[in-house]
């Protein structure tokens, strides 16, 4: 949900009131929610990224893949361990691994992990990678300039940095 944020004030309890404003219809939550705790995660809005960049980001892998002869998946995935921002890392017990890592990888073909040692004994870290479906703007365009740089290294033409811009102000509808 996106809103604005209106006000903050201060109580002498060191306790703090934010109001915020939305615009969709939020009764229904509220009342369900309104006398327990609850959590909350407030956050720059971004907008959702276009059609049209991923359609572009496609493009680039199968041209990459024709070009090379590694597969599409491969080249795709390969991508998104390469950009910052699109992971995260959890410590699981060992005999959680395995199913975390299935699990995970059921949300889409993006959806793809690695493990290294944890300190802690009986744990592995875990890096849980996000598929491309749900990058805002900022991290579909760092997919899209690694693809591009990788196009251009095998000689593919591809779009000018303008071309590229436009192309990631065109949001989805």
């Amino acid at each position: 949900m996106i809103g604005t944020l209106k006000d903050l004030t201060f109580n002498g309890d060191s306790t703090q009131n934010i109001t915020v404003t939305v615009s969709e219809n939020f009764r229904e939550q509220y009342e369900e929610l309104k006398n327990g705790k609850v959590n909350i995660e407030i956050k720059k809005a971004r907008p959702h990224r276009s059609l049209d960049a991923n359609a572009y980001c496609w493009k680039l892998i199968d041209l990459i893949s024709a070009k090379t002869g590694i597969s599409k998946t491969e080249i795709y995935r390969a991508a998104i361990k390469e950009i910052g921002g699109v992971s995260t890392i959890v410590c699981v017990q060992d005999k959680a691994v395995d199913r975390l890592r299935e699990g995970w990888q059921k949300n889409g073909l993006g959806w793809q992990s690695d493990t290294f040692k944890s300190q802690i004994e009986g744990c592995t870290n875990v890096i849980l990678y996000y598929g491309s479906s749900t990058y805002d703007t900022a991290q579909m365009s760092r997919l899209i300039d690694g693809l591009i740089q990788e196009a251009e290294a095998q000689g593919i033409p591809t779009i000018t940095e303008k071309e590229e811009a436009e192309l990631l102000t065109r949001w989805k509808k």
